[in-house]
C-alpha cells in the first residue's frame, strides 16, 4: 500500500510540475485524472496494475 501512495504523490507532483512549468492547463490535467479513475474502474485496471507492479519489481531489483 505505501508503493501506491508515494506513486499517487509522485504522479501528482509531476502534474503540478506540468502545469506550472510546461503549460499543462488545469482542464487537461483533471481530465487525466478523470481518464484515470475511469481506467481503474475498467476491465483494463488490473491489467495496468499488474504491468505497474511488475516494473515497480524490476526497478526496485536493480542493484547500484
Amino acid at each position: 500500500m505505501a508503493l501506491s501512495i508515494s506513486a499517487v504523490v509522485l504522479l501528482a507532483i509531476v502534474v503540478f510540475m506540468l502545469c506550472r512549468k510546461s503549460g499543462l492547463k488545469a482542464g487537461h490535467a483533471a481530465v487525466c485524472v478523470l481518464l484515470g479513475f475511469y481506467l481503474a474502474s475498467s476491465s483494463l485496471g488490473p491489467t495496468i496494475h499488474q504491468v505497474t507492479k511488475s516494473a515497480t519489481d524490476v526497478i526496485s531489483g536493480i542493484k547500484f
